[in-house]
């Protein structure tokens, strides 16, 4: 179907849906989700070269990565945000650039893509605390939505993120009220904002129940399952070790299993064990009832919601900077149980 056979069966002019389809601020929201909801009935695509030809658009998004986080692109998390996001990207006609640069590189490389007008904006991942990507972006007025907010950033911008720190705080809660009090965290990278974040909600939970924080139950790294074997291995060897783990991902928290069971020990009866991110295409929790209990927030959905967000940004630049923050689900599974009479033994 071409755009003219697709405007005739709306009874619209084809100047008005292809006006609807490229995100023009003239079309209002009515018209444009009708012509959107055609679009995708009649599997509709339209006609890239056309639209950049009509726009002056490179019709591509970008998704640039330093080397020091190129382990990102093999993060099942990260697959199943580019999947989201790419779900939106192809039903509006866009293509999408990954590119892994040397750290000292990145900035230039955005200034380069804006210079050369190699893509329409730029998603940017692995959000540190004070991330100077943010100013940098801003300066050359490139378009642009982080996944994950910096810490320490006062202007405005567009981001989606998860409410982590409510996450971990509710997961520590739910620990806590299963009588557990030596609780470790084996977090994230802390420069890292998510992460920062995260250990926030554990430490004020803590804090709430007069439970003192023990640096030695807490750690960060890697979101590896090694990562989370040698953390929980070397815990589980202390004089008094924790009776529970809240883990960054359900790999660290595999690594936290196996180190639990090298013990002789069973993960929900000798010690429980909380995940973060289940939801995931290829990296399932069980089949049925979950074998992690998990906070859990569409990786996927997220995805969905900054390509959408970005998009809509590359068609209206005007707009005021938005901001979506998605809440996770406390998800019980296999995993958790209340915390045994006496320390867990070394085995």
């Amino acid at each position: 179907m071409n755009l003219k056979e697709l405007a005739s069966k709306l009874g619209l002019s084809p100047t008005t849906v292809s006006r609807a389809l490229n995100g023009y601020p003239e079309v209002n929201d009515a018209t444009r989700d009708r012509v959107m909801a055609a679009a995708k009935r009649h599997n509709y695509r339209p006609n890239a070269r056309a639209i950049r030809l009509a726009t002056g658009r490179a019709m591509a998004v970008g998704h640039i990565f330093p080397v020091a986080t190129k382990n990102e692109i093999m993060n099942p998390i990260f697959a199943d945000f580019i999947a989201g996001a790419g779900e939106i990207y192809s039903a509006n006609g866009y293509d999408m650039l990954l590119s892994v640069v040397a750290d000292e590189s990145e900035e230039a490389t955005y200034r380069d893509l804006k210079s050369r007008g190699a893509v329409d904006g730029v998603i940017i991942h692995a959000v540190r605390t004070d991330d100077p990507r943010i100013a940098a972006l801003q300066e050359i007025g490139m378009p642009f939505v982080t996944h994950g907010r910096a810490s320490g950033i006062q202007t405005a911008y567009n981001w989606v993120d998860v409410n982590n720190r409510r996450a971990f705080l509710r997961a520590t809660e739910f620990l806590l009220d299963l009588n557990h009090r030596r609780i470790a965290l084996v977090n994230g990278m802390e420069d890292m904002s998510f992460a920062v974040r995260r250990r926030t909600g554990y430490l004020d939970a803590l804090a709430e129940r007069g439970v003192t924080a023990d640096p030695a139950l807490m750690t960060s790294g890697q979101m590896t399952e090694l990562s989370g074997f040698n953390a929980a291995s070397r815990m589980l060897a202390l004089p008094d070790p924790p009776t529970a783990f809240l883990t960054a991902s359900m790999l660290s928290g595999m690594g936290v299993r196996r180190a639990v069971e090298a013990r002789g020990l069973q993960m929900g009866r000798d010690v429980s064990v909380i995940i973060f991110d289940d939801e995931l295409s290829y990296l399932k929790n069980g089949d049925g009832l979950p074998i992690f209990t998990a906070t859990r927030s569409s990786v996927r959905e997220a995805g969905r919601h900054a390509a959408e967000m970005l998009l809509d940004l590359i068609a209206n630049p005007d707009q005021p900077p938005r901001q979506k923050l998605m809440e996770a689900d406390l998800i019980l599974g296999q995993s958790t149980g209340p915390a045994p009479a006496r320390p867990a033994s070394q085995g």
